[in-house]
Order: structure tokens, then C-alpha cells, then sequence
């Protein structure tokens, strides 16, 4: 009786979930038949005003060409028939010249016959008709005019509806991702002349291969592009792939996308240590704000905290602060915190291999201001440059100004401008660590190192602030000059 009892509910839950989905069902075919009704009336009055236009078009053409026509029949006209009008001028003065004449021949016998026929001579040879051109100053031919619609006239008779654009097919070989930047090329299974523009969707992802349907990040739509391919400039790339695909779109309709695909946005991405800064250096995502009141203000709230006692929450347990390989682990304890004159914050992703390149743009009101890299056990009270461990260029505008690149408590004066924006490209296997003007790609300084451990991105700043650039790729300028300028670059020997 049980055993019937549950047959039958499930066969009633089949039922239920079926008659569910047999409503959706009907739902959707309504509301298909409502869209076709609408779609239908929207295309038929969409052709209509296509033919109402080129409808206008034709008689906006004839007009012109009919008034074309009469204008050019009118010139004719006047010109013919002024012409017209001299000549038969000039026949009846000719004809009144040729009676005299023959009058005054009969009369050759009076005495006043050889001043007439002076004076016939002297008419003859002033006389209209003798200067007079018998040429037609135009012609009679208006075949100048004849139109032949032929070909148009078989262009209307080929006249189909708009086909749905094929699905583009992207060109890996010819694609490129260089200097934040990259250039997707794309072509047309066949060729297509209705085609009005193409739409380029791209979406940052973590996930090598095929796109996932599923994705955290959304597409990123560009509209309107003409050509068969884009570049897409000034990109950070803070994830390690992108996805793309491109659609073909004529004036009614847009085809299918391409097939996606996946290419590789290689760079150095990392964020700052906000927990192992120095007390006065406020920390904001990549930016960094000198604050003489930070001291004394984690003082207050440490008191605070101690006061209140702690409660171990299952929130700072291990197992959930897990950190990437190279990413540096967040906590290092209050003891470690960077303190007395050692204003420097670190970043949080170690350097062990490859070449990475950032940027940092600083306030040049800054008193004193540096960057470089450093080894991860540099001391609390360590400053950058000022022992083995660490590498930089510092400016100082407190007191007297100087432009220095710094090692082991040794300083060369750089006798170079001081960019407001500095590049720093660091390649850990060949130990170079060099400074550019990141507008320019001039080379500051370039230290020649061995590094035994890896090391971090590192900065210091007093009474000032900076804004750190991370996701950058290498610039190709900067490749060319490293492998030209390796040989010849300044080294941390002339500091030891």
C-alpha cells in the first residue's frame, strides 16, 4: 500500500512538472505569435518607407534630369536662333546689295557709273554677309542626354531581403598582445558587401582554454568598428587571459559571434602591503599618502583593542587566508610593521623569476620620495638603499635637492631630469634592475645585480604621496633598450 502510495506521488510530481512545463510552453508560443505579429508589421512598414524613399530618390532624379534637359534645349535655342536672325539680317541686306548692283550695271552708261560701282564695291566689302559664319554654334544632337537604366534596372530586379551576416572568423596569427595593448584581426568566411559594422565583445577571466558560459566578469561591448580589426589600447591587465568575439551586423540585422577566443595578457600585477607599512603612510589600494597623525592614531586604537581583549574568530583561521605562491603572506605581526624613519611599504607579490615592469607617479612636493625592490627580510627600521638589501633611486627635496640611485649605504648622483613618472623593469634571472622616464623611456639608472632571494616591489616617501601602476606588460621600448643598453648600463659596483 506504501510502496502504491509513493508510485503515485512521483507519477503526480511528473505530471505537475510536466503540466509546468507544458504551460511555459504555451506561454512562449503566445507570445512567439504576438512577436510575429509585431515583427511582421514592423518589416512591412520598414520596406514600405525603403520604397517610398527610393521612390522620392527616382523622382528627385528625374526632375533633375528633365530640368537638365530643358535647360540645355533653351540654350540651344537662344543661341540657334539668334543665329537665325543675323543670317536672315544679312541675306536681306546681301539682296538689297545685289539689286543695286545689277541696276547700276544696266545704267553703265551714265556718267556717275564709276562712283556708284565704288560704292557697291565699298558695301560689298562691309556688308554682313561677307562676315558672317555659316557654321552652327551648336548642334541639334541631345544624345549627351540619353540615359541607359540597364544595369540599374537589373540591380532593382535582384533586390532580395537582408541576409544574416556570417559569423567572422578571428585570426590568431595575425592577433597581438603587446604593451597593454592588444590588436584583434578578423575575416569574413565569404564576402559580404552589406556589411555595415561589426561589435567586438572581450572579458577578462583567470581560465586558460575555451570560455566558460559562466564567467565573473562581464563583455565588454564595442560598437560601430569598420574595419576587420581593433585595438584595444591602454588595458590593464590584472587578470592572466581575455576572451573575444566579434559579430558582423548589416543595416537590419546582426549575425552570430565568432567562435571565442582565449589569449594570454601576461603581466606583473600586485598590490600594496597596507599591513607591514609604516604607521604614517596611508595605504589606499595602489596609492600611498604621507599622514603625520598615523602613528599616534594606531597607538590610540591599539590601546583600545588591548583593552577590549581578543576573541579568536573563525574568520582569521589559517584555513582561510590562503595566499598564491608568490603572493606574500599579509600578516607579519605589529613587531614587523616598517617604523622610526623607515616610511616604506612594500608589495605583496615576490619577484623570483622573469622580467616585470611597473610604474609609480609621485607628488612632486614630496620632501623625499624612492622605489626599487627589496629582499623580504629587510629590517623594520631599515631604510631602502641604505643596506644590502635592498635597491633604489631616491629623490630628495628636503633642504637640498638631489637625484640619487641607491645600494648598501652608498649613493650615485643621477645627472639626469626627474620624470614625474619613473618605470621600474626588473629581470631577476639576469640580476638587471633599471629606472626609466616612463613617458619618454629614457634611461635613468640600471643596477647589475645577483640576486639570492626574491624580492619585492618597494617604496618609501615622507611629507608626500605616489600612485603605484601594477597589471603593466614590459613596453617593447623597454626590451630594445635593455638588450642595446645592458652592456653599457651604470652598476651597483661604483656603490659598494
Amino acid at each position: 500500500m506504501g510502496d502504491q502510495k509513493d508510485a503515485l506521488r512521483k507519477i503526480i510530481t511528473t505530471l505537475a512538472v510536466k503540466n509546468e512545463e507544458i504551460q511555459n510552453f504555451i506561454y512562449a508560443l503566445k507570445q512567439m505569435l504576438q512577436n510575429v505579429e509585431a515583427n511582421s508589421t514592423k518589416v512591412q512598414e520598414d520596406l514600405e518607407g525603403e520604397f517610398q524613399s527610393l521612390d522620392s530618390l527616382l523622382d528627385e532624379l528625374k526632375e533633375g534630369m528633365l530640368m537638365k534637359i530643358k535647360q540645355d534645349r533653351a540654350s540651344r535655342t537662344y543661341e540657334l536662333q539668334n543665329q537665325l536672325a543675323a543670317c536672315t539680317k544679312a541675306l536681306e541686306s546681301s539682296e538689297e546689295l545685289l539689286e543695286t548692283a545689277n541696276q547700276t550695271l544696266e545704267g553703265a552708261e551714265n556718267h556717275d557709273f564709276n562712283q556708284a560701282a565704288k560704292q557697291i564695291k565699298d558695301s560689298v566689302t562691309m556688308a554682313p554677309a561677307f562676315r558672317l559664319s555659316l557654321k552652327a554654334k551648336v548642334s541639334d544632337n541631345m544624345s549627351h542626354l540619353m540615359v541607359d537604366f540597364t544595369q540599374e534596372r537589373r540591380m532593382l530586379q535582384s533586390l532580395k531581403f537582408l541576409p544574416v551576416p556570417s559569423a567572422p572568423e578571428i585570426d590568431m596569427a595575425e592577433s597581438l598582445v603587446a604593451d597593454n595593448c592588444v590588436t584583434l584581426v578578423w575575416r569574413m568566411p565569404d564576402e559580404d558587401s552589406k556589411i555595415d559594422h561589426y561589435v567586438l565583445e572581450s572579458r577578462k577571466t583567470n581560465f586558460e582554454g575555451p570560455p566558460r558560459v559562466k564567467e565573473d566578469q562581464p563583455w565588454m561591448v564595442i560598437e560601430g568598428i569598420k574595419q576587420t580589426e581593433y585595438t584595444l589600447t591602454g588595458l590593464k591587465f590584472d587578470m592572466k587571459y581575455m576572451n573575444f568575439r566579434v559579430k558582423a551586423c548589416n543595416k537590419a540585422v546582426a549575425g552570430e559571434f565568432s567562435e571565442p577566443v582565449t589569449l594570454e595578457t601576461r603581466a606583473f600585477m600586485f598590490r600594496l602591503d597596507a599591513s607591514t607599512c609604516h604607521q604614517n603612510l596611508k595605504v589606499e589600494e595602489l596609492s600611498v599618502e604621507w599622514d603625520a597623525m598615523g602613528g599616534k592614531v594606531q597607538d590610540i586604537k591599539a590601546r583600545e583593542k588591548d583593552g577590549k581583549g581578543r576573541t579568536a574568530s573563525p574568520v582569521n583561521s589559517p584555513a582561510r587566508c590562503l595566499q598564491s605562491p608568490k603572493r606574500m603572506p599579509s600578516a607579519r605581526g605589529g613587531r614587523d610593521r616598517f617604523t622610526a624613519e623607515s616610511y616604506t611599504v612594500l608589495g605583496d607579490t615576490l619577484i623570483d623569476g622573469g622580467d616585470h615592469y611597473w610604474e609609480v607617479r609621485y607628488d612632486r612636493d614630496s620632501k623625499a620620495f624612492g622605489m626599487g625592490v627589496a629582499y623580504r627580510i629587510l629590517g623594520k627600521f631599515d631604510q631602502l638603499g641604505k643596506t644590502s638589501s635592498s635597491w633604489c633611486v631616491h629623490l630628495n627635496n628636503w633642504l637640498q635637492v638631489s637625484f640619487t640611485a641607491k645600494h648598501n649605504n652608498k649613493a650615485k648622483v643621477l645627472d639626469v631630469p626627474v620624470p614625474d613618472c619613473i618605470g621600474v623593469y626588473c629581470n631577476f634571472h639576469e640580476g638587471f634592475l633599471s629606472f626609466y622616464n616612463a613617458r619618454t623611456k629614457q634611461l635613468l639608472h640600471t643596477f647589475k645585480a645577483k640576486f639570492t632571494q626574491p624580492v619585492l616591489p618597494a617604496f618609501m616617501v615622507w611629507c608626500g604621496s605616489f600612485h603605484v601602476y601594477s597589471g603593466l606588460q614590459v613596453p617593447s621600448t623597454v626590451k630594445c633598450l635593455q638588450k642595446r643598453n645592458s652592456a653599457t648600463s651604470s652598476s651597483n659596483t661604483s656603490l659598494t
